[in-house]
């Protein structure tokens, strides 16, 4: 079936879809296996030596991560895709599988703990130069490119401070200096915002988060053009960090209502970011839906909404940010993003603590600074949830 003039909920659900019609399946069975069989020999040999399509080993194919892959591909406008086992081996497989000795990657100073950790720690370790600015200002952005350039960095919105990234305009930087743009859209989704569209090179996604959407799988995702992913792909393959068949299974299922989720995670996001903005124990809230975000042009032009997450600093210090996560009943004190529940954390305590204290603090990490991933739970109840937990401030 040919999806691609499909709407997104339609693609979502029949882009990619596997008919087994060994049995009829309706719903795409999990390939639970770790090789496949042959024919005979010879078809072995093709199979090995690329000369005929099929699958061979899991870890380098698999029905499940095939049809996955073709879905994200269509919602994202890209031409193919990879899954992989985690959000963090699709941002480790990209880097490694682009960048050589030699080579300098310029990234947003503001940006996943673990991202920001792998890039300034790990990277230089294979002689890659590394460079972080205040990638909001584009002037810094383009300060800062040198003649061996390769990849320019970013999350918009950005986590966790929600900064907004003219993701367009980046692209142009980057492709005057010969260099590619790498997109993480974790935060906002293919629903919302598609980085291909604007111009970036390739997009990442942790797909633990909203593409999976139930808190029960880990898992990443890379969506680009065919000669990108087919540069990268033997990386993915040979590093090993391909994800199991139920686990693509089970992203496929949550993937099939991510735009009636993220509707729902939108709508109960905006009453939220309203709510807290108004609070008077609230100091400042970070919400791109807001008017008073500086970036709210700006992510109206390159999205189709502002998501589901928001952060806001407490009126107080760090112990007032602990107070809070001690105090939330239904709302989930846990890391991670992007479930169907309310899920609430203190970067500066956890997510964040291994960043220097003065470079968090740099990049907007506040000491009383709270990630909040809104649910899609009755909003009466979240903001009960907030109401008191804040009275114990």
């Amino acid at each position: 079936m040919d999806t691609k003039g499909f709407k997104f909920n339609s693609k979502a659900i029949h882009a990619g879809h596997i008919h087994d019609k060994s049995a009829g399946s309706h719903v795409t069975p999990i390939y639970q296996t770790s090789t496949f069989c042959f024919d005979n020999a010879e078809q072995g040999g093709k199979r090995f030596a690329g000369k005929e399509e099929g699958y061979i080993y899991t870890r380098l194919g698999n029905p499940n991560t095939t049809e996955l892959a073709e879905k994200v591909a269509q919602l994202e406008n890209g031409e193919c895709g990879l899954i992989t086992s985690s959000g963090m081996s699709a941002i480790s497989t990209v880097l490694i599988g682009v960048l050589k000795k030699g080579d300098h990657i310029l990234a947003s100073d503001t940006l996943y703990g673990c991202t920001y950790t792998f890039i300034s720690e790990m990277l230089p370790q294979y002689g890659i130069e590394v460079t972080f600015v205040d990638a909001e200002d584009l002037q810094n952005v383009q300060d800062n490119i040198k003649t061996n350039t390769k990849i320019i960095y970013i999350e918009t919105p950005a986590n966790p401070t929600m900064k907004v990234i003219d993701i367009k305009k980046s692209a142009e930087i980057a492709h005057r200096a010969g260099a590619l743009l790498v997109v993480d859209n974790t935060f906002m989704t293919p629903y919302l915002q598609r980085p291909l569209e604007l111009g970036a090179d390739l997009v990442v996604h942790s797909a633990t988060k909203y593409i999976g959407g139930h808190g029960d799988v880990v898992a990443g995702i890379i969506v680009g053009s065919r000669k990108l992913i087919t540069m990268i792909e033997p990386y993915l393959k040979n590093f090993g960090g391909t994800t199991s068949p139920f686990d693509a299974w089970l992203l496929m299922r949550g993937l099939k209502t991510l735009g009636i989720r993220m509707k729902t995670h939108c709508e109960n996001a905006l009453i939220v970011a309203e709510y807290l903005d108004k609070h008077p124990k609230i100091k400042k809230v970070y919400y791109p839906g807001l008017k008073s975000h500086p970036q709210y042009d700006l992510s109206q032009t390159q999205a189709d909404g502002f998501g589901g997450m928001i952060s806001f600093e407490l009126n107080g210090t760090i112990e007032s940010g602990i107070t809070l996560m001690n105090s939330v009943q239904m709302i989930t004190l846990a890391v991670s993003l992007g479930s169907v529940d309310s899920l609430i954390q203190h970067p500066a305590s956890m997510t964040h603590a291994g960043i220097p204290r003065e470079e968090r603090i740099k990049s907007g990490i506040g000491d009383s600074l709270v990630r909040l991933s809104v649910g899609i739970e009755n909003i009466e109840d979240i903001l009960a949830d907030l109401s008191q937990a804040l009275d114990k401030i």
